[in-house]
């Protein structure tokens, strides 16, 4: 999950430079993603995890409906709040997933990744910059936006509890299924206002659905079967920590005091889960 995390922290690059609108970017990752992903599951002799029947093959279905679904919310809700607001929002799916494994697995929460999971949503918020937000006025729109991040957050939410319900469900067949569902629920786009013109979005484009879809889903998925619910709220922090430093290092987007405060603040919650 780490490694995931740290991959998909790299994402933003292949999105900003490849140019294209947000739906028809979220078509090409499924598209490259199930392909990256189908080549590999050949090459590897796993071509066959992918029928799945009754239950199982529900469980995908729904599993890659929520991920569309998240996907949409979340890029909608971008421009009736702000980037900031929307990833804060965004990431209480880790809080959603705490409370259906100690409401319905019977896990036990303790104090320190109770605290560890508070101390990272805290840093996140500040690293976003909503230290500099101002309420005098409420935005048009302010508030569905923000319906929309919680209804995403809590989609996002139904994957790890969707995965680890089904351990016999492999991470491939996971990661590959939302890919294709994922394509036929975006095709439309291209086939009314166009596909990308370069070469050069293409190649991104590219690298985003293979890299950040194909191999990333791969790893987050086998992570998931394999961490509690509690450790894996915090493990999914590593993702906007590297995309912040990332976007610092690659596009000198500059950071100020609260923004470091908040990496520093996520930093010392990832390594309070390490010492649990």
């Amino acid at each position: 999950m780490i490694l995931a995390g740290l991959l998909l922290g790299t994402l933003g690059i292949f999105v900003t430079e490849a140019h294209q609108p947000p739906l028809l970017t979220v078509l090409m990752r499924c598209l490259f993603g199930a392909i990256a992903l189908l080549a590999w599951g050949a090459g590897s002799g796993k071509l066959g995890e992918l029928r799945l029947r009754g239950s199982a093959l529900l469980a995908v279905l729904l599993a890659s409906l929520l991920m569309v679904a998240n996907w949409g919310l979340f890029f909608a809700a971008i421009p009736l709040t702000s980037i900031g607001l929307a990833t804060v929002l965004f990431h209480l799916q880790p809080f959603w997933v705490m409370l259906y494994g100690s409401l319905r697995q019977g896990e036990t929460l303790s104090r320190r990744h109770l605290l560890a999971a508070l101390t990272a949503l805290l840093g996140l918020g500040l690293a976003c910059g909503l230290a500099g937000w101002r309420s005098e006025a409420l935005p048009e729109g302010l508030l569905n936006g923000v319906l929309m991040c919680i209804a995403g957050s809590l989609a996002y939410a139904g994957l790890p509890i969707i995965a680890r319900s089904r351990p016999a469900i492999s991470s491939f067949a996971f990661a590959w299924w939302q890919c294709a569902v994922g394509v036929l629920l975006t095709v439309w786009w291209p086939l009314l206002n166009g596909w990308p013109s370069t070469a050069l979005s293409w190649a991104w484009l590219a690298g985003l659905g293979s890299l950040h879809t194909g191999l990333a889903y791969a790893l987050l998925y086998s992570g998931m079967s394999r961490v509690g619910t509690s450790r894996f709220a915090v493990l999914q922090f590593v993702y906007p920590v590297t995309a912040i430093v990332v976007d610092w290092l690659v596009y000198r987007h500059a950071l100020d005091g609260w923004q470091l405060a908040g990496i520093g603040l996520m930093g010392l919650a990832l390594w309070s889960l390490r010492r649990g």
